[in-house]
């Protein structure tokens, strides 16, 4: 096979696959679809052409039709049941004392690994601090790393209010891991020019997934701020060579429930 395989019995000649081919890599040739030249090379695999194929006609040579979800339209849910869903969704700092199954941690990382990305690098890779133990002693390290910036850059600590987290921290309150019991780290090589706006939304898609599933989760900043730019902290996450803490959450069963959706400020437009 080259880059795709076309059943002649199922294709209705609609030009759908090349229509919508991200790179524009597909001819229609005597009514049929082909692939250009150098398109091998060209090609993202995204499944693009695939997916968008009502009758299942186009086989890509890395992936095919019958092994890939077919979208179920009955369990979409609508405008407003999705607005719901993001409007109520907030950032949880006070969890209860119970670890998350590993099956629903993994869950939702699948889910969120459908995240989009530029070219379909699929840059992405998790770390998920399951141990409580483990994600106290990282907790311990950023405040390590605030202790550092209080004595060498006095006017950063201030402007950070790092002076009181460390306090509370001092008096038994961690501010900086909120009592979670996991924390997941999303980290890529840094030299691709895409993978802190990968792992950014990929971690957007893993605190809405958190959210339906019962999760409460929060951006762990002071813990990704450390993680670039403390040494104790990097040894101790031991990524690879060459990869970089791109953003990190917290996860856990929330604590309290929330009533309300709170009010935010409306929306700056322009129009033009």
């Amino acid at each position: 096979m080259s880059l795709f395989a076309v059943d002649h019995q199922k294709c209705k000649h609609d030009g759908i696959c090349a229509a919508v081919c991200p790179q524009k890599l597909i001819a229609i040739n005597d009514q049929l679809p082909a692939p250009i030249e150098r398109a091998e090379k060209q090609c993202i695999n995204c499944g693009h052409c695939m997916a968008a194929c009502p009758y299942g006609a186009l086989t890509l040579k890395t992936m095919v039709p019958e092994k890939c979800i077919e979208v179920n339209r009955k369990l979409l849910p609508t405008a407003e049941q999705v607005k719901h869903l993001l409007t109520s969704r907030r950032s949880i700092r006070a969890y209860k004392n119970r670890s998350v199954e590993r099956a629903v941690l993994a869950d939702i990382i699948d889910t969120a690994r459908y995240a989009p990305t530029g070219v379909n690098l699929q840059p992405v890779n998790w770390l998920v601090i399951e141990d409580n133990s483990e994600v106290k002693r990282l907790a311990g390290l950023v405040i390590d790393w605030m202790r550092f910036v209080i004595k060498e850059e006095p006017e950063k600590a201030r402007s950070l209010g790092m002076q009181r987290l460390v306090d509370d921290w001092d008096s038994g309150v961690d501010r900086i891991c909120r009592g979670a019991p996991h924390v997941i780290v999303a980290h890529a090589a840094e030299a691709i020019i895409s993978a802190q706006q990968s792992c950014t939304i990929a971690l957007t898609y893993l605190e809405l997934a958190a959210f339906a599933n019962g999760l409460g989760a929060c951006w762990a900043g002071y813990f990704n701020a450390a993680a670039n730019f403390y040494p104790p902290m990097k040894n101790a996450l031991v990524l690879p060579e060459g990869h970089q803490c791109f953003g990190a959450m917290l996860v856990g069963y929330p604590q309290y429930q929330y009533y309300r959706i709170p009010l935010r400020k409306k929306a700056a437009i322009t129009w033009r």
